[in-house]
């Protein structure tokens, strides 16, 4: 874990920085034990308060914006909160899906860790949408499942919705989970990329926010690439930055 976060953006109302993988957003009941969160090392930083505007899970690295000031975290709130910020992500998932396409799975409600302790989800199901284009595939000489090759993907996300945990729980639901879920995804194949490449982190980053600023209403794209950990694990499969 670095001392210092990379800062991507900043300005009086907001600063954006580029989220290592297994960093924290903030203090959470289900990790007691974690003593170093974004928010309170961004604002160690930088020296002054911080309000974080949105959220990436634990081990999802990528763009993470902050406020300087609580109304304009309630100005970027809204945004987020009203579909209005364009969002993308890269992720190395199981299998080779479709070329691209929607994945339109209704989620049950899932809480924020420091809503409350106990009975995690609730029973009612809101409408998530997820938008995808595959970048690149590979296919490796190693027996996982019940095939004498393994295939990988790497693909483009675009949540249109903001379900806890959306990217996730989609990319599962088509049966192509994340490498590195330990949550949603596939021991075995997460185990073989931890042996081959030494990779120990969800292959999940956002790699881009789109959005208005609050104040100016300028269009404001916040972009960060794969960080190394990530960018390392591409290099070794042959694909470059980004799949391109």
């Amino acid at each position: 874990m670095p001392e210092l976060l990379e800062i991507l953006y900043r300005d009086e109302h907001l600063v954006a920085i580029h989220k290592p993988a297994c960093l924290l957003v903030h203090r959470s009941e289900l990790d007691r034990h974690e003593t170093r969160f974004a928010l309170q090392m961004l604002r160690d930083q930088i020296g002054r308060r911080v309000w974080a505007t949105h959220r990436l899970d634990k081990g999802t690295s990528g763009v993470l914006l902050f406020a300087l000031d609580p109304e304009t975290a309630g100005l970027v709130g809204r945004q987020f909160e009203s579909g209005q910020v364009d969002k993308a992500y890269l992720a190395v998932v199981r299998g080779h899906p479709p070329e691209s396409g929607d994945i339109d799975h209704p989620l049950t409600r899932q809480r924020d860790d420091y809503e409350f302790v106990g009975e995690r989800t609730a029973s009612e199901a809101q409408p998530a949408l997820t938008r995808f284009r595959r970048l690149a595939t590979v296919e490796l000489p190693y027996p996982v499942d019940r095939y004498p090759t393994s295939r990988y993907a790497l693909v483009e996300l675009e949540p249109l919705t903001g379900r806890r945990h959306q990217i996730r729980r989609h990319l599962k639901h088509i049966s192509h989970p994340i490498i590195g879920d330990a949550t949603y995804g596939k021991g075995r194949h997460n185990r073989l990329f931890t042996d081959l490449f030494g990779s120990r982190r969800l292959l999940l980053a956002c790699t881009r926010l789109g959005l208005r600023h609050p104040h100016s209403g300028a269009p404001l794209s916040l972009e960060a690439p794969p960080a190394q950990d990530f960018a390392a694990v591409l290099a070794q499969l042959g694909w470059s930055m980004g799949g391109q």
